[in-house]
């Protein structure tokens, strides 16, 4: 486990929010949520957004949020509606709740919560729009328990996008990062229609498209603790089609 950046004032106290979509995560969220509001940043808020969870990971957000009432948030969807659709829906909530910076990652424990303060700094430090945790840059690692079919799967998304798109990132499938809320504003999330994990690839390419400027900073990818991976035969098809569908929905988008 990484330490902790220690930012100046008024940079640690930020309001950041960190949006966590779930399903089935039971067992995960709360060594999440502890290890996330552990960090230096007392402006952090942890924004839960459950697709009503059959194994009661809505019941244990809600606890979390009981027991602090003003630093983790709960939005209980309906169903099982696809990874994008909960981070639009989050992402909006943290917006209208004034939120000053959004981070985005997943409750399996990949990405590193100790990793943020450290992106929230670089964030910080230059015009960025977005500051992306990369498994893919120098520095970068992967688990070394990560299934090689997985290392595979992704490294194949990342050429395949990457030749289609055009895009200046090097991990393009990235779930770990922080947006300038002025940034998403700018997106629109009304703008974007992916459901699953292309979700990732829409949202870089939107920011492409529109100018901002995106840094990748290396992290390392730790294997998921607990439950299954959500990545399903649906899933595939909807990322292998996006980049056409990308291409054709956002022609006229320019600077």
């Amino acid at each position: 486990m990484i330490e902790p950046v220690q930012l100046p004032s008024p940079w640690r106290d930020a309001r950041l929010t960190v949006v966590v979509p779930t399903y089935n995560e039971a067992g995960n969220l709360p060594v999440l949520v502890e290890r996330l509001l552990a960090l230096p940043l007392p402006g952090l808020k942890v924004l839960v957004a459950d697709d009503n969870s059959p194994d009661g990971t809505g019941e244990v957000a809600d606890k979390l949020a009981i027991e602090h009432p003003d630093r983790v948030l709960v939005v209980h969807r309906p169903g099982k509606e696809g990874l994008g659709r909960a981070y639009v829906d989050g992402i909006g909530r943290a917006l209208d709740d004034g939120a000053e910076y959004v981070a985005q990652m997943d409750a399996d424990l990949s990405h590193p919560p100790e990793a943020l303060p450290g992106m929230l700094g670089a964030l910080l430090s230059t015009q960025s729009g977005v500051v992306i945790g990369s498994r893919y840059v120098p520095g970068g690692e992967l688990d070394e328990n990560w299934p090689l079919y997985r290392r595979a799967l992704s490294g194949w998304a990342n050429l395949y996008v990457h030749t289609l798109l055009r895009v200046r990132i090097r991990d393009l499938t990235a779930g770990f990062k922080i947006w300038r809320a002025d940034a998403l504003r700018d997106i629109g999330l009304e703008r974007v229609q992916s459901n699953g994990y292309s979700f990732q690839v829409e949202m870089h390419y939107l920011a492409t498209k529109l100018g901002h400027t995106i840094l990748e900073v290396p992290i390392r990818f730790e294997e998921r603790r607990e439950g299954a991976s959500k990545m399903t035969t649906a899933t595939k098809i909807e990322s292998a089609l996006m980049p056409f569908k990308l291409r054709t929905r956002h022609r006229n988008l320019d600077t």
